[in-house]
C-alpha cells in the first residue's frame, strides 16, 4: 500500500491563507518558550511519583529522565536546525521515514500536547482552590477562553507576554526554595513507610519497581520542552537560534527540577507531598516546614499560578502549530490550517482547546499526565530513530548544527524513551486503551483519505521532494 506524495491541487491563495508571523522569536524567546512549556511541572505533578516509589525511586528516575532530554535536546536542535517547519518532530520523521512515519510521530505529538493542558488545568484548579476557594469547570473555561484568545491575537504578543509570565514563574520558585531551605532535614525525604519489594529501603520504599512507576512523573520536570522546533517558521535565523534557545531551555529546567525535587520534599515532608495537588503550598503549610498559611505561601500561591499559567499558555501555542503543520500538508483536514489577518491558526487553537476542556472535566490529573506521557514516549522514540537514520542515509546532508556525540547521543534518548514509554504503561495500563483509540481513529484517516490528498507544496513534503530529486540526480 503505498503512501506517496500526491499532488492534491490546492489554489493559488492556499498558502497566502496560511501563514505564520516570520521572525517573530529569537534565542531568548525561544529559550523563555522552552522554560514555560515545561515549568508547571515544577509546580504540580511530579509530586506523584513519590507515591510511586519513594524520594529514592523518584530522585533515580528523574536522574534517568534529565539524562534522556538532554541527550534529546541535543538531538533536536541539530534536526530543526537542518529542518525548520511548524511541523517540527513530524516534519523530522517524515523526511526519515515518509509519509506515514511522520503521520505517527505527528499523532503521537498532538496527543501528547492536547492532554498536557488539560492536565494542568486540574493543577491550575487546586492552586485557585488554596488561593480563593474556587475551583471546577468555570476556572478551566476562564483560562482556555483567556489564553486561546491571546494567541488569537498574534504571535509575538502571545510569546512575549508568554516569556513575562516564565519569568514570574521562576521568581516564584527562588522564593520557594529560598523559605525551604531553613526546614530542609534529610529525615524528611524518607518519611514513607517501606512498603517491601524486591530492593525496599527507606530510600526506595516500594523496591526497585518503584523507580520504573515513578519514570512518568520524572518526565513531568521536562515534558514539553521538545515542543520548542513547532516555533521554527516564526523563529529569526533558526539554524542559528533553535539551538541556542533549545540548550539554554534545558540548562535552567535541570537546575530548577534539581532544587525543587531536594527542597520540596526536604522541606515539606515526602509523604505529606505524595497526593497532593498544590505540593509547593503543601510544602510550605506542612508542620515540619512553616506549619500553616503565611505571607510567603500566598506570594508563592500567588505567582506561583503564573508557572502553571506559563506551560498551559505555551503548549496551546504548541499543540496549534502541530496541528497547522498536519493540516496545512493535508494529513488532517486542511481548514484546521487557515490563519487570520494576524497570522494566528485560529480553528487550530480553538478545535483541541475545546477537546482539552472536557478532557479537564472527565479524567483526573493523575491520569491525564500518563496519557501525555505515553504519547511524548512514542514521539520520542520515533524523532531520535529519525536522527540516527538521516544520519546514516543522508551523511552530507547540510547540518548548521551537529549533536555532540552524534547518533551514540540519539541512542542514549531513544533508549531510555524506550523504557519511559513500558513505564507509563506499568503505572497505569488503561493508558494504552486512551490512546489505542486515538491512534485508531488518526490512522484510519490517514489510510482512507489524507495519504491520498497530500500537500505537495507544504514545506514538509517539499523538503522529501528535494530529498528524492538529489538522489536521482546522484544516481
Amino acid at each position: 500500500m503505498s503512501t506517496d506524495n500526491n499532488e492534491d491541487g490546492v489554489s493559488e491563495d492556499y498558502f497566502s491563507e496560511r501563514q505564520l508571523q516570520k521572525g517573530a522569536a529569537g534565542w531568548v524567546l525561544l529559550a523563555g518558550l522552552g522554560v514555560a512549556y515545561v515549568i508547571s511541572g515544577d509546580f504540580a505533578g511530579w509530586n506523584f511519583g513519590l507515591a510511586e516509589g519513594g524520594w529514592g525511586g523518584l530522585l533515580i528516575a528523574t536522574l534517568l529522565m534529565a539524562v534522556m532530554y538532554t541527550a534529546m535536546i541535543f538531538s533536536l536542535a541539530e534536526l530543526s536546525a537542518t529542518i525548520p517547519s511548524a511541523g517540527g518532530g513530524y516534519g523530522f520523521a517524515r523526511r526519515a521515514f515518509g509519509p506515514f512515519g511522520g503521520f505517527l510521530t505527528g499523532t503521537a505529538i498532538l496527543l501528547e500536547y492536547a492532554v498536557a493542558p488539560a492536565a494542568i488545568a486540574t493543577f491550575i484548579g487546586a492552586y485557585m482552590d488554596s488561593l480563593m476557594g474556587i475551583s471546577g469547570w468555570p476556572v478551566s473555561l476562564a483560562f482556555y477562553a483567556v489564553f486561546i484568545g491571546i494567541h488569537i491575537f498574534g504571535v509575538g504578543e502571545a510569546l512575549k507576554l508568554m516569556f513575562g509570565v516564565t519569568v514570574l514563574a521562576v521568581i516564584a520558585l527562588i522564593i520557594f526554595i529560598v523559605a525551604m531551605v531553613p526546614h530542609f532535614e534529610v529525615a524528611n525525604l524518607f518519611d514513607i513507610p517501606v512498603e517491601g519489594g524486591i530492593g525496599a529501603s527507606a530510600f526506595l520504599p516500594f523496591g526497585i519497581i518503584g523507580i520504573w512507576a515513578a519514570i512518568p512523573y520524572g518526565m513531568w520536570f521536562f515534558l514539553a520542552v521538545e515542543g520548542l522546533p513547532l516555533a521554527a517558521e516564526e523563529t529569526a535565523d533558526p539554524a542559528k537560534n533553535m539551538p541556542k534557545g533549545m540548550i539554554t531551555a534545558i540548562l535552567i529546567l535541570l537546575l530548577l527540577a534539581t532544587l525543587v525535587l531536594i527542597l520540596g520534599p526536604g522541606g515539606g515532608g515526602a509523604a505529606n507531598l505524595a497526593q497532593a495537588g498544590d505540593p509547593l503550598i503543601a510544602a510550605m503549610r506542612s508542620d515540619t516546614a512553616y506549619g500553616g498559611a503565611t505571607l510567603t505561601g500566598k506570594i508563592i500561591n500567588i505567582v506561583g499560578l503564573a508557572g502553571l499559567i506559563a506551560s498551559f499558555f505555551s503548549i496551546i501555542f504548541g499543540y496549534s502549530r502541530q496541528v497547522f503543520a498536519l493540516s496545512r500538508a493535508g494529513y488532517i483536514p486542511r481548514v484546521l490550517s487557515l490563519t487570520s489577518k494576524r497570522k494566528t491558526p485560529y480553528l487550530a487553537l480553538l478545535i483541541p482547546g475545546s477537546l482539552g476542556f472536557l478532557l479537564s472535566l472527565t479524567i483526573d490529573g493523575n491520569l491525564l499526565i500518563l496519557i501525555a506521557v505515553f504519547g511524548a514516549s512514542i514521539s520520542y522514540i520515533l524523532m531520535m530513530a529519525a536522527h540516527i537514520k538521516l544520519r546514516l542515509n543522508e551523511p552530507d546532508m547540510d547540518r548548521p548544527y551537529r549533536t555532540p556525540g552524534g547518533m551514540a547521543t540519539s541512542g542514549v534518548a531513544l533508549f531510555l524513551a524506550v523504557i519511559s514509554l513500558v513505564a507509563g504503561y506499568l503505572v497505569e495500563p488503561s493508558v494504552i486503551i486512551y490512546a489505542a483509540i486515538f491512534y485508531l481513529l488518526m490512522i484510519s484517516y490517514f489510510l482512507l483519505y489524507s495519504r491520498h490528498h497530500l500537500v505537495a507544496q507544504a514545506p514538509e513534503e517539499e523538503f522529501a521532494a528535494i530529498q528524492k530529486a538529489e538522489a536521482s540526480l546522484d544516481n
